[in-house]
């Protein structure tokens, strides 16, 4: 993760979170012409053998639309709810992390980045310089870089055990 983007990467995340939480409510699923589309684009997988007789096509398509409408909605489904974890999980972390800094910090860099307080009320709420304000945001990059690696090394000791 490129720490200095890591602030402006959160309200990304923020919107992103709302965005699908938004999707995951009013999911409504693929239309009808959707599905159709996809069926008259697709091509039967596996050997065909055709058979004489009677069949009944009717059913058969009808049975095969319902089957191709599920899978393709419950996959729909399914990719937007593992990007709301996502987004929520790098969210959760990345609050933690701001928790985990070192002195005034935290109260800073959360008034900073979570509730976007402009520099001017900042420098006022906390009776400091703006250079001390760009101080305090370095430091916090710095340490928030250290808490990420610190991730990234539990993570590839996971994958490696």
């Amino acid at each position: 993760m490129e720490k200095e983007n890591l602030f402006k990467e959160y309200s990304q995340w923020k919107k992103n979170r709302m965005m699908l939480a938004h999707e995951l409510v009013r999911f409504e699923g693929i239309s009808d012409d959707e599905v159709i589309e996809s069926m008259c684009f697709s091509r039967p997988e596996g050997e065909w053998i055709q058979k004489s007789g009677i069949t009944d096509t009717t059913g058969k398509t009808a049975i095969y639309y319902r089957k191709v409408a599920d899978t393709l909605n419950d996959d729909w489904y399914d990719f937007i709810f593992r990007q709301y974890q996502e987004v929520r999980e790098e969210i959760t972390f990345f609050e933690a992390a701001v928790c985990q800094l070192s002195g005034r910090l935290p109260q800073v860099v959360f008034d900073m980045v979570v509730m976007e307080m402009p520099w001017k009320e900042l420098t006022y709420k906390y009776q400091v310089s703006e250079a001390m304000l760009t101080k305090y945001r370095k430091k916090a990059l710095t340490e928030l870089e250290d808490i990420y690696h610190l991730r990234e090394k539990h993570m590839e000791q996971f994958l490696l055990s």
